[in-house]
């Protein structure tokens, strides 16, 4: 059963240096929800971070729905913004990586991906939100599971079986003796360590950089008092600058993401030599 959040922040909240209670540190507590709605107990539940989910979704729906709902010759500063978000993606990723001709059909995959994973790294920031939907590691092993998914099926369709073995292990017989041992390492690293990797790499940055936020600004409250307040005043500062810090890293994660999704595409379509 996961921990009471507010039984939690009346703690930290309640607790300051020389008060005599220990230093409230962040820590699984910090990720568990109780459910909004359900039972955690059978596993039918809507929690915090699926409202996030729902709602981040809808505001993404809902811009790019407002932004092209009556498209103009002439862009308003809403469909100027929007236009250029997926023109981005669309020439510095999907172009960049896949090309143009084979990439064009999966603009919209790699578009949507980007802003849904962007949105749910911004919720860290968000006031009341205040929380990475991607530090929950099911929310990115699933996104990387449909990468995963497309990849082996795009490199079955265009190779066929014989291709997909040849491109999964990076057969060439050029290597020899040492062919096998190379297959061997390349097969378990196309097909076991790829999906980890992709869905880890998100998760970790997100986690470990919610971890810090609620770690300065848990640690600003907890030294103002008596002649802890000159620290505090450190530890707000160092928030401060971790807050712009994730800013950077969330739109980084959600691009690095998009990038190896294209690069796996790449890799499924290319011919094998």
């Amino acid at each position: 059963m996961s921990a009471d959040p507010t039984q939690v922040l009346a703690f930290e909240t309640d607790c300051h240096i020389f008060d005599g209670c220990g230093f409230p540190a962040p820590g699984l507590h910090s990720f568990l929800f109780e459910p909004l709605w359900g039972d955690a107990d059978s596993n039918v539940y809507f929690n915090k971070t699926m409202l996030l989910a729902l709602l981040g979704s809808i505001v993404i729906v809902g811009f790019f729905w407002a932004a092209f709902r009556k498209p103009q010759v002439v862009p308003g500063k809403l469909q100027m913004v929007a236009e250029a978000g997926y023109d981005f993606i669309r020439r510095g990723v999907v172009y960049e990586t896949i090309g143009k001709k084979e990439g064009e059909k999966y603009v919209p995959l790699i578009v949507s991906l980007f802003f849904f994973i962007w949105m749910m790294n911004l919720w860290s920031i968000i006031p009341v939100a205040q929380f990475p939907v991607t530090a929950i590691i099911a929310y990115p092993a699933v996104l990387a599971l449909i990468v995963y998914v497309l990849w082996v099926s795009l490199t079955f369709k265009r190779h066929g079986f014989v291709g997909f073995f040849k491109n999964v292990t990076g057969y060439d017989k050029s290597l020899g003796a040492v062919l096998p041992l190379a297959m061997l390492i390349e097969f378990f690293s196309n097909l076991l360590v790829r999906p980890f990797t992709h869905a880890v790499r998100l998760f970790a940055n997100m986690f470990a950089g919610h971890t810090l936020l609620l770690l300065f600004t848990i640690a600003s409250w907890y030294l103002l008092n008596g002649i802890g307040i000159a620290y505090a005043g450190v530890s707000f500062i160092m928030t401060v600058v971790m807050t712009a810090f994730e800013l950077f890293i969330q739109a980084l994660q959600a691009y690095v993401f998009v990038l190896l999704t294209c690069t796996y595409i790449q890799g499924a379509l290319a011919e094998h030599h």
